[in-house]
């Protein structure tokens, strides 16, 4: 096998459980925080750092603070912001990852990362918002309206840090292989489907005109 899964997701999807799911049928690694354990220890950064930054849109007055402090430090570069640090610690991890091998890995702008791998198979996950705030709501154990309002922040703050380092749009059809609706096979439905995706990928059958060209 040789397909890298990336999967982008809206808050409350399930996108997350869907790529853990994947990646245990398949027997492949699963990458979400990990990427910033191992973009730590490539950098030199505090893991701490890359968690407060971690896809998250500039904020100046914290990054103008952040950076005062980076410069004081050794071995750090001078020409480039906080924001952009991390970035590059996290972007340089995740193609170090997939040279590892077949994995699945959770947002941080991977389908961008790995847009010129051969084997990336790039993965939005969405529902009705509906459906989300009933799983977030279950799962943090909030009130609908908390749920909505934390919905609307995550997806608001990951739009903007995937839109600022890829220039593509977040969640756009044109900007990854496969948009999928988590909702309409459920889960375990999703997880088949991207199952069947990744076999097809890995060994694809010829219609009937690809294997006789006579017939086209």
């Amino acid at each position: 096998m040789k397909t890298i899964i990336t999967i982008g997701r809206q808050f409350g999807s399930g996108g997350k459980e869907v790529g853990i799911r994947v990646a245990k049928e398949l027997g492949i690694p699963f990458y979400d925080k990990e990427i910033l354990q191992e973009a730590a220890k490539k950098s030199g950064l505090c893991e701490k750092i890359l968690e407060n930054f971690d896809e998250r849109p500039k904020s100046l007055l914290y990054s103008i603070a952040m950076d005062s402090y980076m410069f004081a430090l050794p071995g750090t570069g001078v020409g480039d912001s906080l924001e952009q640090q991390v970035y590059l610690a996290t972007f340089n991890s995740i193609r170090h990852i997939a040279e590892q091998g077949p994995c699945v890995i959770i947002g941080r702008c991977a389908d961008y990362a790995l847009a010129g791998n051969p084997n990336h198979l790039s993965i939005f996950i969405h529902a009705p918002l509906e459906d989300r705030i009933r799983r977030v709501a279950r799962r943090q154990s909030l009130p609908p309206d908390k749920a909505r309002t934390l919905i609307s922040k995550t997806d608001k703050r990951r739009a903007s840090y995937y839109e600022y380092y890829s220039s593509q749009r977040w969640g756009a059809v044109d900007s990854y292989d496969f948009c999928i609706n988590s909702s309409f096979l459920g889960l375990g439905g999703t997880v088949e489907l991207i199952r069947a995706m990744v076999e097809h990928r890995e060994h694809p059958v010829p219609s009937p005109t690809e294997a006789d060209p006579t017939q086209a």
